[in-house]
């Protein structure tokens, strides 16, 4: 799952040496501050990286590599809050394991182990309970990937919108992924993206049933460390960038990626896969599919000499059937996102501003 806070490791506690402190700016939170956006990287910069500041959490990927015995091991954590529970295509069991193992896939590795902790509010069904643990079991089985380890806590009615999970993930990075960053991105390369785009975040936000619309989406969500898997061994060394499009979607990772890597990326408009019930819901709702969150897509930044062993490798693949190329990297203006309109003229497109749509995740 895509977020610029993640677990570190070992290292120096406090800011880092020489670095000034970020003024946060804001003296409450709000729901803006967890969108994957900008609100949500001032407050991890301003108020968590500098109380945690670490060399193993400066990268701020979607998962932590650490040492273990010489090994590469990948970490990660992600706490889920979806609203509804229960939505078409998933509900919060299966998308906890599985935005928890895309973040290990996210970082060339493949998962061993989980743990899942449980806040429950008093009152919740024990029906439902077990429908969200069943979801959980089965998403573990079908990723390959044993929970191991939990915790359960249970809140007064009224204090817990019924049920959260939070689950944290180890895995072993492959030998031909170490090098994978989101800094790691170089003019000339491809960017994939895996399938459409906006259908998580779209079916959620339609089963709320507060909108009066109506259309068959449902969500994305999907463990992609068999995709992962089979990219890595079709184009190994050559792919630069993995990323998860989760909150903020395309459109924020692809801003994380230029901003780390120090250059730009150019998407072709035209070459967006968006399904049409879900372009006709954003249009409705004034959203741009290129910020709405997906649960089962990575975006994929490879060396344009393997990007055709990427793009066959990947459409092999049962999660991958929809790959397609959407922009390249280029050197300049370095931090920013591009976009070529079908109009013929160009566009910025920014990191996600606000929270149109929370709790997706």
């Amino acid at each position: 799952m895509t977020g610029p806070f993640v677990t570190g490791g070992p290292g120096p506690q406090g800011p880092e040496k020489g670095r000034k402190k970020r003024p946060f700016g804001h003296t409450v939170i709000n729901l803006a501050h967890g969108s994957g956006g900008k609100a949500t990287h001032s407050l991890v910069e301003s108020v968590f990286l500098d109380a945690f500041a670490n060399p193993i959490l400066a990268p701020l990927n979607d998962g932590a590599v650490v040492s273990v015995a010489g090994r590469p091991v990948a970490f990660t954590t992600d706490s889920f809050v979806v609203s509804p529970i229960f939505f078409p295509g998933g509900c919060l069991g299966d998308l906890a394991v599985n935005g928890t193992v895309n973040d290990l896939a996210a970082c060339g590795a493949q998962p061993l182990a989980l743990s899942a902790g449980f806040v429950i509010e008093e009152g919740f069904a024990v029906a439902d309970l077990e429908r969200v643990v069943g979801a959980m079991a089965a998403a573990a089985n079908a990723a390959g990937v044993p929970i191991v380890t939990g915790d359960t806590k249970v809140v007064e009615r009224g204090k817990g919108d019924g049920c959260y999970v939070n689950t944290s993930g180890i895995g072993l990075v492959d030998e031909r992924a170490v090098s994978i960053s989101g800094a790691a991105a170089r003019p000339g390369d491809r960017v994939i993206v895996s399938g459409p785009i906006g259908d998580h975040g779209t079916a959620v936000m339609l089963a709320r049933g507060t909108l009066g619309i109506t259309a068959d989406i449902v969500s994305d969500t999907a463990a992609l460390n068999g995709l992962v898997n089979v990219l890595l061994e079709a184009a190994g060394a050559a792919v630069h960038v993995l990323r998860d499009a989760t909150r903020g979607g395309v459109a924020t990772v692809l801003n994380e990626v230029a901003a780390a890597s120090r250059v730009a990326v150019v998407l072709e408009e035209t070459a967006l896969p968006v399904r049409p019930e879900v372009v006709g819901v954003c249009e409705l709702l004034g959203l741009d599919p290129l910020y709405v969150a997906c649960e089962g897509r990575m975006v994929v930044v490879v060396a344009p000499e393997a990007v055709e062993a990427a793009l066959g490798a990947m459409r092999a693949h049962p999660l991958g059937t929809g790959s397609v190329i959407i922009g390249e990297v280029v050197p300049e203006p370095a931090g920013l996102v591009l976009q070529n309109t079908g109009f013929g003229g160009a566009r910025v497109v920014d990191m996600l501003v606000g929270d149109p749509l929370p709790r997706i995740c």
